[in-house]
């Protein structure tokens, strides 16, 4: 089977192969409950070079990868708020900078310690310090968490490391070149191109879009072609000026974030997005050199615990300084605990110059192995690692996290965990009503500070963590009438109605599920009185519909 398996040359039965081998990987993956992007990435090793070399030819692959990437970041732009763009910018770049600041300084100083001479020393760190955007946004798009606190974060400081690797690249490009100034022309090249690619669409999202948008919804299947036709030109048009396909699909998708057709787009392109990724991870695997790493074990295994440890760690530092909690800040430090496809082009331009050898090109190869096999996991299972690690997490913390959350009163009618969607409109409805309100949210610089303003003195903010059982005593419990829990994670509804019934609170309590499966998985509480009221939004809203629609025959 092998020997005809090589023997094919025909591009479609290669391509078939391939997919009838990622299924069969990903269905023992699943059924293992093991993330499938490691199983994608075995099946393009086992595939390639360093496995059977059943593939030779991965021109298709790579057309199949790079439109995967441009249409996921095409989806992540087209979901971002430009009111959230404006909030995690400051956290964003701290945390961006400041993970690429470390991860370089102290990755060059491991590196000189391990044997390396200075030039390649620069250049592993440098390598160690890009984080795959790719892999990070469809694993955090998997669990549903992209558009969470720490997912808008983990976000944030991708899109810095992106800049960051252009200009390394830049740089780099001009090492290569005998001219003294090539790195003052390449700077000033890109920022003006940069320049012109963001004016660009900008002229065409104020004065094209809005004029041909409307007549293109009017077929469905017209407005996912078209969709689909922005995203890839402006990929391509950024991957011509020098930047890379991912800011210029994120971009495409930013340009029509603020348009009403954007739920429509991101619902129909989801599955092909998916289908598209899988060619991405397998060509990545593909790719993998394992020619010259088989001496380079020992220090890739040092430098893979750095990047896994060190990296993360950085920047929970950094967003406990700036007053998150632990939980934000460790659910999205532990996004940056694997290296880039980044990293590999980086190290192999370096090697085309002949600035580092094939042994440091075999060392970063290594090390991006074992880094995206792990930090996959690592991602799948925070919020798992989170609790084995909540208690010396908390040594980072700021227990002084706001200096201006109190209200102007001491009790309140109703007290309100989470400012979602839901959540927001809940509040809006109870303060119109004359009630008062306590909301607790745990972002410390988003909507809350924005919008709370608008909903009058009888609504104050705090805030605070739902995930810590310590925290309910520092509120108002024993004397608000209803403590409601508007937080989609039901594990964490659980843990905070039983922490309140523990401190003795007599406050009726009410949490919110989202499907009937976790309705189920309350029965023992509210049959224990711990709980006392469960919210079902989407039934809830399904039979108001149904009441308005019977008022209207």
């Amino acid at each position: 089977m092998i020997v005809s398996l090589a023997q094919a040359t025909d591009l479609f039965s290669t391509t078939a192969i391939i997919l009838a081998i990622a299924a069969v990987a990903a269905f023992v993956a699943h059924q293992a409950r093991q993330p499938l992007i490691v199983a994608f990435i075995a099946v393009g090793i086992v595939v390639g070079p360093s496995g059977f070399a059943l593939i030779r030819e991965t021109e298709a692959l790579e057309l199949f990868a790079n439109l995967g990437i441009a249409v996921l970041l095409f989806l992540v732009g087209l979901k971002l708020d430009i009111r959230l763009v404006r909030n995690m910018g400051k956290v964003a770049l701290a945390t961006g900078l400041g993970q690429v600041l470390f991860t370089a300084t102290f990755g060059y100083v491991i590196a000189l310690l391990l044997g390396l001479d200075p030039m390649e020393a620069l250049y592993v760190a440098v390598a160690l310090t890009f984080s795959s955007t790719i892999i990070i946004v469809k694993i955090l798009s998997d669990k549903g968490e992209l558009e969470k606190l720490h997912g808008r974060i983990a976000l944030g400081f991708l899109i810095v490391q992106d800049i960051v690797v252009i200009l390394a690249m830049v740089v780099l490009s001009s090492l290569g070149t005998d001219t003294e100034s090539g790195v003052l022309l390449q700077v000033v090249r890109i920022v003006l191109t940069g320049a012109a690619l963001l004016g660009g669409t900008w002229l065409v999202t104020t004065w094209l879009i809005p004029r041909v948008l409307g007549k293109v919804a009017s077929s469905q299947e017209l407005l996912i072609v078209s969709s689909i036709a922005w995203a890839v030109a402006v990929a391509a048009l950024s991957d011509w000026l020098g930047f890379s396909v991912e800011v210029g699909a994120f971009l495409a998708g930013f340009a029509l974030a603020s348009t009403q057709y954007r739920e429509s787009i991101a619902s129909s392109l989801s599955g092909l997005r998916d289908f598209l990724l899988l060619f991405f991870f397998i060509n990545l695997g593909i790719g993998l050199d394992f020619s010259s790493i088989s001496e380079q074990i020992p220090a890739a295994i040092v430098l893979s615990l750095f990047v896994l440890i060190g990296n993360p760690l950085i920047v929970i530092v950094i967003m406990s300084m700036m007053r998150y909690t632990s939980r934000v800040s460790f659910l999205a430090g532990i996004t940056v605990g694997q290296i880039s496809e980044f990293s590999l082009i980086f190290i192999t331009i370096g090697a085309q110059i002949g600035h580092v050898g094939n042994d440091s090109v075999g060392l970063v190869t290594l090390v991006g192995l074992i880094t995206i096999a792990l930090s996959t996991y690592t991602i799948y299972y925070a919020d798992h690692l989170y609790r084995l690690f909540q208690r010396p997490l908390l040594l980072f913390e700021r227990r002084v996290l706001r200096d201006h959350d109190e209200g102007p009163q001491d009790t309140y009618d109703y007290i309100v965990f989470g400012y979602g969607r839901f959540g927001r409109h809940l509040v809006e409805h109870l303060a119109q009503a004359g009630h008062s309100v306590l909301v607790v949210d745990w972002d410390p610089y988003g909507r809350l500070q924005l919008e709370a303003p608008s909903l009058g003195s009888r609504v104050a903010i705090r805030f605070g963590d739902a995930d810590d059982p310590a925290f309910p005593v520092t509120l108002p419990i024993q004397s608000a009438k209803w403590i409601v829990s508007t937080i989609a994670r039901l594990d964490t509804s659980i843990v905070l109605a039983r922490a309140i019934r523990r401190l003795g609170s007599p406050a009726k309590i009410a949490v919110t599920c989202l499907s009937t499966a976790e309705v189920e998985r309350l029965r023992r509480d509210v049959q224990d009185g711990v709980v006392d009221l469960v919210l079902q939004p989407f039934s809830d809203a399904a039979d108001d519909a149904i009441e308005a629609l019977k008022g209207h025959r």
